[in-house]
């Protein structure tokens, strides 16, 4: 055996670099609340339907090893009974963030998955914030499967670029 116990005359495993990654700063891009049944002068029990849709984008920024990941909510509150909406969320929570060691073909996955991970907890305390300063119960947002919104939107796009039949 070398020092290094690896046995002798054995060639060492290449190195894979380290992943890493830094949240560098991550910020309200742009926000909407649309308390409309406060607007409408409506009260009483309601029943709320809540309907959360995700996007995802990321970019990469000037700096070298930079990127902005964005994730795009819009939250719509409907009452279940008549349908009428209740409130309406929109908002822009983008992360800055370094990253370094991340192969060129697993960058955009992890862009797409991993980045909203680490930024989702602080997303998820403002939506629940602005809920409740809204007039509503606070919302909690369930976990979302980043995994799930990037295989369906490769589907998706993959089934746009077959020719139709």
């Amino acid at each position: 055996m070398a020092e290094n116990g690896t046995p002798e005359g054995a060639a060492e495993a290449p190195q894979q670099p380290q992943v890493q990654m830094n949240i560098l700063g991550q910020f309200i891009r742009d926000m909407s609340f649309e308390n409309v049944m406060a607007q409408k002068g409506a009260g009483g029990e309601v029943q709320p339907d809540v309907n959360v849709q995700v996007n995802l984008d990321a970019k990469k920024r000037a700096a070298e090893n930079q990127f902005e990941v964005m994730t795009k909510l819009t939250v719509e509150s409907k009452n279940k009974e008549g349908g009428e909406v209740l409130f309406v969320l929109e908002i822009e929570y983008v992360g800055v963030f370094n990253i370094q060691g991340v192969p060129d073909e697993q960058l955009h996955p992890f862009l797409l998955i991993e980045c909203p991970r680490m930024t989702f907890p602080f997303l998820r305390r403002i939506v629940s914030d602005v809920t409740r300063d809204g007039g509503f119960p606070p919302l909690n947002l369930d976990n979302i499967d980043f995994v799930a919104i990037y295989r369906n939107e490769l589907a998706r796009r993959q089934a746009e670029t077959q020719p139709q039949q």
